[in-house]
Formats: structure tokens, sequence, C-alpha cells
């Protein structure tokens, strides 16, 4: 049985989509929804965690949204990674408001405003304390960022990813539409794949399943959640090999 053991993870990728940052307003930032989660941030750096942040942009251009329906699909990527951008801007400095050290990495060249990723430079970051932003997504149109979190984990050779969602978990089914959804605890990416249980797209799921990386889902909405989620098992949901 592969169990859940935070007291065994150092290095931790935390993917957060952009809708989240927009709070109750659904587009921009919603500062009070913001400093929540730089809170979030602060107490998983008290606790000694090596961590890097994967944003969505969301909030700012979504990929499905009706603009980006008259666009070419990688110009509408395109506008997507820099959203991404602008989210890691804003999370970095208010971060470094509160003294605490940050860097943003960015898939895509941007050399004013963010160094230019690769895993050894993030690497070397992380090991001297400072909050990782790893912005642009994989700086690949047609990757989510979902997948940019799951292959930065890998190069980073993270122990496993957070995925912030607005709910508890995964569930037998989806649990807004069907009030008989049961919360699953812990369950492995063959059982996931066997239950057509969806959590994140078939490509960031596959990469995580095939290199063995760990997810563990759960509800960002809910203040301290993040630290919850780290130290205790019984916080969302465990996806392991």
């Amino acid at each position: 049985m592969h169990t859940y053991k935070p007291e065994k993870m150092h290095k931790l990728i935390f993917k957060v989509s952009g809708e989240i940052l927009s709070g109750k307003k659904g587009f921009g930032i919603d500062l009070e929804k913001v400093n929540e989660l730089i809170y979030e941030i602060i107490s998983v750096k008290k606790l000694g965690y090596s961590l890097g942040i994967v944003l969505g942009g969301g909030n700012f251009f979504r990929g499905g949204s009706e603009a980006a329906s008259y666009l070419n699909r990688v110009v509408a990527d395109n506008v997507g990674m820099l959203a991404t951008i602008q989210n890691a801007l804003i999370l970095s400095d208010l971060l470094k408001k509160k003294n605490y050290q940050t860097e943003i990495y960015s898939a895509i060249h941007v050399d004013k405003i963010a160094k230019f990723y690769t895993p050894d430079r993030a690497t070397t970051s992380l090991n001297e304390g400072k909050t990782c932003f790893l912005c642009a997504g994989t700086g690949n149109p047609f990757f989510t960022t979902d997948t940019a979190a799951v292959l930065r984990a890998i190069e980073l050779k993270a122990d496993i990813v957070f995925k912030g969602t607005k709910v508890d978990g995964v569930y037998t089914a989806d649990p807004v539409k069907d009030q008989n959804a049961k919360f699953i605890k812990t369950i492995s990416f063959d059982e996931l794949l066997d239950k057509k249980l969806k959590v994140m797209d078939m490509t960031a799921f596959s990469l995580a399943r095939e290199y063995n990386m760990p997810i563990k889902v759960f509800n960002i909405t809910k203040k301290g959640n993040l630290e919850k989620a780290i130290l205790n098992k019984d916080v969302g949901t465990y996806i392991h090999p």
C-alpha cells in the first residue's frame, strides 16, 4: 500500500489556477484572495519546505474564453502564457514585501522582468531558500499549466505536486452535479484511469503516471489548507503510483 508520508517530502510544486486569484470577482486580481494565498505560501516556507509555484492565467485570459475562440490557437495560448507571468509578478512582489526571497522563472524570454527558466537555475534558487514562480507554462502552445506543473516537478526532482482547486479533492462523480458523489482519500493512477475520473488533462496525468510523480488535490479556497494538505493525510486526495 502506497501511504502518504509528509515527513519524507522536502521539495514541493504547488499548482494554482488563475481563477483562484480572481476570487468572487471572476476576473483580474482579488487582493484579499491573493493575500490569503501569500499567507498560505509563507506558512509552508516557515515549515522549511522548498517551494516552486506554477500559476495559471485564467483570471486574465482563458484559452477557452470567447475572445480566444476568435484567435489562432497558438496566439491564444501565447496570450495565456503572458497572463501567467502577470500573476507571478504580482505574487512575487507581495511576498518580497513580507521579506521572503523569490525568483521568477519564465519558460519564454522576457528578460526585463523574469529570468529564463532552466532546471539548473531554478534548482539553485530553490536550494538558496527562494520561493520560485515557474511561469509561462511549458513555453509551448497546446500544453496546459497542469502539464507545466508536472513537468517542472519531474525536472526539479520534487517529491510531489499539490494541485489547489475549489473542491476538497477527487470524488466518485462531480460533487456539484451528484449529491451521492463520494470523496476519495487515496487512489492510484491506474485506478483513476479505470474509473475515468478526471483530475487534470490527459497529457499532465500521463506524464505524472509515467514518472511516478504523486499528486495531491485539495481545496485551496479554505484558509490554511495548503499547510493542512501537506501535513495531514486526511486533507485532499492523494494520487500515487
